[in-house]
C-alpha cells in the first residue's frame, strides 16, 4: 500500500467514524438523511473502482449540499487514479480542491498523478511541472495542523502519519526538480522524503540513488542503493532498479576517477 493510498484509507476511515458515531460527534460532516447516509455507506463500502465511481456519482448528483462532496470528488478521483484514467483523476481532485482548498489528499493525488507522467517533450512541460509543484507545498503547507482524519487514532499516530504525507510531497517535488534537471535540489527533497517519514518509501530512495548519480554523489548513491537492496521482503522491482543505480554509480565514480 502506498502512503498515498494509506492516506485514502485514513481518510474513508474517518468517514465511516462520522457515519458511524454521528451522534456522538458535536462538529464535522455528517449525512443529513438515512437515504445520504446509505449513498454515502454505499460508495465506501464498494470494493472496485467502477463501483466506487458510480456511488459518488450517485452522492454527488442526490445529495448536492451533502458535507462529504470533497471527500466524495476525492475517491472518485482516486478511484480514477486506480484505473490508470489521469485525466478524470486530475478533473475529479481538482473538484475536490475548489470545494476544499485544503484537501491535501486531493494535493497530493493530483501532485503525483501529474509529476510522474511529465517527459521532456512535452510542450506544456513547464505549466504541468508548476502545477504539481504548487499541488505538493500545498500539501506540505497543510499537513501539519491537519486535524487527524480518523478520531480513534493517537496522537502519535496521526504524528507518523503526517510525516509519510509530508515525505510524499517532498518526493513529487524530488520527481520535478529531476524533471527541470535541478539534481542538488532532487537529492535534497528526496533526502527529506527518507529521512522525514514514519516509513520511509522504497520508491523514495531508489530516485535518491538515481538523483545521487546525476550530482555526482556517486558515493553516496551507491549506499542508499545498498540500503534498498538490504530491504526484507521488497518487490523484485525495487531491488533491480536500485542495482542498475549502483552499477551506474561505480561506472560514473571510474570515469571520473583522474587517469593513473
Amino acid at each position: 500500500m502506498t502512503k498515498r493510498t494509506f492516506a485514502a484509507a485514513l481518510g474513508v476511515a474517518a468517514l465511516a467514524t462520522a457515519l458511524c458515531a454521528q451522534d456522538k460527534q458535536p462538529a464535522g460532516p455528517r449525512p443529513k438523511s438515512k437515504a445520504e447516509y446509505d449513498a454515502l455507506n454505499k460508495m465506501f463500502s464498494a470494493t472496485d473502482p467502477d463501483s466506487k465511481i458510480a456511488a459518488g456519482e450517485e452522492v454527488i448528483q442526490n445529495f448536492e449540499k451533502t458535507d462529504f462532496k470533497a471527500i466524495v470528488f476525492f475517491t472518485i478521483a482516486d478511484a480514477y487514479s486506480k484505473k490508470k484514467d489521469d485525466v478524470k483523476t486530475i478533473v475529479y481532485g481538482e473538484r475536490a480542491l475548489e470545494v476544499d482548498p485544503k484537501n491535501f489528499q486531493a494535493a497530493l493525488l493530483l501532485a503525483q498523478t501529474i509529476a510522474v507522467k511529465v517527459r521532456d517533450n512535452d510542450l506544456d512541460k513547464d505549466e504541468r511541472l508548476n502545477q504539481a509543484e504548487k499541488y505538493s507545498k500545498l500539501a506540505l503547507d497543510v499537513v501539519p495542523s491537519a486535524p487527524k482524519m480518523n478520531a480513534s487514532m493517537t496522537d502519535e499516530q496521526w504524528a507518523d502519519a503526517k510525516k509519510d504525507l509530508m515525505a510524499d510531497a517532498h518526493q513529487y517535488l524530488g520527481i520535478i526538480a529531476m524533471d527541470r534537471k535541478k539534481y542538488d535540489v532532487a537529492v535534497a527533497e528526496y533526502s527529506e522524503a527518507v529521512n522525514g517519514a514514519h516509513t520511509p518509501d522504497p520508491a523514495a530512495i531508489v530516485r535518491l540513488a538515481q538523483a545521487d548519480n546525476k550530482a555526482g554523489k556517486y558515493d553516496d548513491a551507491i549506499a542508499n542503493a545498498d540500503k534498498v537492496m538490504a530491504m526484507p521482503n521488497l518487490a523484485p522491482a525495487f531491488k533491480q532498479f536500485a542495482q542498475a543505480e549502483k552499477v551506474r554509480a561505480f561506472q560514473n565514480k571510474q570515469a571520473a576517477a583522474p587517469a593513473k
